[in-house]
């Protein structure tokens, strides 16, 4: 892991996870959520947005994978808020249209200090594989609201499920990651002087 690790810890009764985060890295990680699509979409996320990422989450998975989403949501969503602090010298904006095969997807942010979802990847099949299409939603809203990031993902077209939900880890990734790339500059990008 590189320098500015982001540590997160976070244990309750339904999930434990222990967590690092560098979001100038390089794309190593290490995921074991529990979750073989899960652990997937990570991957996919960490190294197309250009971080590091390590993730270790014991849930309660013989319910299903609800909890398990939300809450790394959750911590991912923490470490990322904290690891760009007060926001200074960043781009605050980001946006890519990411093509996965037939698939095309819009994903754009604003490191705005609020934290909301726009979502649509239009019509999901209920599973890929054990895992609830309906948790990518869940997951996305538990990152937003922690991270205060304003984050748009939108499915303009696409046939396949799978191919949907990649193109949406990759295209958020990488507007994560122009949204946070250093301006050159020692401003906080905001007229109000704070994000």
């Amino acid at each position: 892991m590189s320098e500015n690790v982001m540590k997160i810890e976070r244990k309750t009764a339904e999930t434990d996870i222990s967590l690092s985060f560098s979001l100038y890295g390089a794309g190593r990680h290490e995921i074991d959520t529990g979750c073989g699509f899960l652990d997937h979409m990570l991957t996919l996320f960490t190294v197309h947005g250009g971080f590091d990422l390590s993730v270790k989450c014991a849930g309660d998975v013989k319910v299903d994978y609800h909890h398990s989403a939300e809450d790394i949501g959750i911590c991912l969503g923490d470490a990322f808020g904290r690891a760009l602090g007060d926001c200074r010298g960043i781009a605050r904006y980001g946006d890519i249209t990411l093509p996965m095969d037939e698939t095309l997807v819009l994903a754009a942010a604003d490191v705005s200090g609020r934290g909301v979802l726009a979502f649509d990847l239009g019509e999901l099949c209920e599973k890929v594989g054990d895992f609830d299409t309906e948790l990518v939603k869940e997951f996305f809203t538990a990152f937003v609201r922690r991270s205060g990031v304003t984050l748009h993902i939108k499915a303009f077209y696409g046939e396949n499920t799978h191919h949907k939900i990649e193109a949406a880890f990759k295209a958020t990734a990488r507007a994560l990651a122009k949204a946070a790339a250093k301006d050159g500059t020692d401003k906080i990008p905001s007229s109000k002087g704070v994000i």
